[in-house]
């Protein structure tokens, strides 16, 4: 009933916004998709619909409220590649689990571990950067990690929504992220950032992102053990001793496939091959007879379909707060009043950020945001006598550090379908990692990036 009255009051208030007048500058077809977009994540911050029900009730809004001009608008995110980037590498995990080598890596764990949560959980957080260089893809390791991680946790016998098994699952949803994002070649955040600030190359990239992410990642780290402390005073049952076995065929095929793609993720820059190719590739030879190691039937069964639904839902309402001009509004009411502060960069900075928190929370799609922000923050530091390169930096580690509900990550749905986390908690712990940012951006990355030649004022 409860549920029922949340959708009532939710959709209440998207009526209203549509019949409300646009407010100065803001197109009236912008107001109509800001009004569906707060429908969507107020119906995935509380839960009150599944997440997929959610995607099709975001996608008959778009069109029935005038946002987009038609269905092939409100459809657009399902012909995205990123899509089915997703599914491809979902089909990676589900191949992990299914062979049995999830299980195998999650017996090492657990017998290096020695019956310790703490240590179970400090391995994870070590894995987080190691496998960046090996799988760049946030999403491909979260994939592969969700499932050995949920056999360890079956194997230590501790229940779903236990403490230990949400602050895991939370360090797979909010932290494994941000360890790409050190890399210029560690997924769409950097790529992106990178390309629309301009002259920075892979080295570079590397010593300015490597201080704030590695503080991002300790400090969130640390904030999961406190928030979920009585999980890691449990004692993890021993395994019982058994000799060590080769790799079966199944396994063998596995770790072949998943090894090549990535060595073609790792290789994009001299075959300048789409992410989704290789993604593709290892799809097709894991579900090809006497090759792989899935049937159809079990892909069919086992791949969590609510992923494809909810990112690519996410990516039409981007789209569509583009093309309605609802993004370049947004945008803009960033811009007011920054300028009169040029003799406070710090302030231009602190404004840049908390002003980013909005357009993150109403863009669910991190391309989506930083194509809006970037360039206006830029903007903003040059009329300030800010460095612009540092607004551009501050404003992508604001998007990037924070999730407030599922749908505006991929890797985050991989673990949230897993019914491990609610929405409300990572919304919660989105908020947190909210204030974390600021203070990293603030207190560690404006004074590390002068010391390495990157000064915060223009001269």
């Amino acid at each position: 009933m409860r549920s029922l009255w949340t959708v009532a009051v939710l959709l209440a208030l998207c009526a209203m916004l549509i019949a409300a007048p646009a407010p100065a500058g803001l197109p009236e077809p912008g107001k109509r998709v800001l009004a569906v977009a707060g429908l969507a994540i107020g119906l995935w911050c509380t839960e009150a619909l599944p997440a997929g029900v959610t995607s099709l009730v975001l996608v008959l809004a778009l069109v029935l409220s005038g946002g987009v001009p038609g269905f092939s608008e409100a459809l657009a995110g399902f012909a995205d590649p990123v899509a089915y980037f997703l599914i491809a590498v979902l089909t990676i995990g589900l191949a992990v689990s299914r062979s049995g080598l999830a299980e195998r890596i999650a017996r090492f764990f657990l017998r290096r571990s020695r019956g310790s949560a703490r240590s179970l959980y400090l391995q994870l957080l070590l894995a987080f950067p190691l496998l960046t260089f090996v799988l760049p893809s946030a999403t491909t390791r979260t994939g592969i990690l969700v499932h050995v991680y949920e056999q360890a946790l079956e194997l230590g016998q501790v229940p779903r929504r236990a403490p230990l098994a949400r602050a895991i699952m939370m360090a797979l949803n909010s932290i494994n992220r941000l360890a790409s994002t050190v890399l210029l070649t560690g997924g769409i955040t950097p790529v992106v950032a990178a390309a629309l600030i301009g002259g920075i190359y892979w080295s570079q990239w590397l010593l300015l992102m490597s201080v704030p992410y590695l503080a991002l990642l300790t400090i969130g780290s640390t904030l999961i053990y406190l928030l979920y402390r009585r999980g890691f005073n449990l004692r993890l049952p021993p395994l019982p001793a058994e000799e060590a076995r080769p790799l079966s065929g199944r396994e063998t095929r596995t770790v072949v496939i998943t090894v090549c793609a990535s060595l073609l993720w790792l290789t994009d820059a001299v075959h300048h091959w789409h992410p989704v190719v290789p993604a593709l590739l290892a799809w097709i030879f894991l579900l090809m007879p006497r090759v792989g190691v899935l049937t159809w039937s079990e892909f069919e069964r086992e791949i969590g379909w609510t992923n494809f639904f909810v990112l690519a839902s996410s990516l039409s309402l981007a789209r569509a707060l583009t093309a309605s001009g609802a993004s370049a509004w947004i945008a803009q009411l960033i811009v007011q009043a920054v300028p009169q502060f040029r003799d406070q960069p710090v302030l231009v900075i602190a404004i840049l950020l908390v002003a980013s928190v909005p357009a993150r929370l109403l863009i669910p799609n991190i391309t989506g945001f930083l194509a809006t922000t970037i360039p206006i923050a830029m903007s903003i530091g040059a009329a300030a006598g800010v460095n612009p390169m540092i607004c551009g930096l501050a404003v992508m580690i604001g998007g990037d550090a924070v999730l407030y509900y599922p749908a505006q990550s991929a890797s985050s749905l991989v673990v949230y379908e897993r019914g491990y986390l609610t929405a409300p908690e990572i919304f919660r712990f989105g908020v947190w990692m909210t204030l974390i940012a600021f203070a990293v951006v603030l207190m560690i990355a404006l004074p590390y990036w002068s010391m390495v030649g990157e000064p915060l004022s223009m001269p």
